[in-house]
């Protein structure tokens, strides 16, 4: 089964404060690091990875 995830609008909702974070497992990485590097917003988006391969999403200062 595939699922389809809409990177833009998770991307979107850390930004503005809606998701404090976002945990991406390996297999998915690749897809959210392309629409990571065509999102206007991109330096607010800071990833840390984890342990075994997961990397963790958050939103920092975006100037408001």
């Amino acid at each position: 089964m595939v699922i389809f995830l809409d990177y833009q609008k998770i991307l979107d909702q850390l930004v503005s404060g809606e998701l404090k974070e976002y945990k991406v497992e390996p297999e998915d990485a690749f897809d959210l690091q392309k629409t990571i590097r065509n999102y206007g917003k991109r330096q607010y988006i800071t990833g840390r990875a984890e342990r075994g391969g997961a990397i963790v999403y958050t939103a920092t200062n975006t100037g408001d």
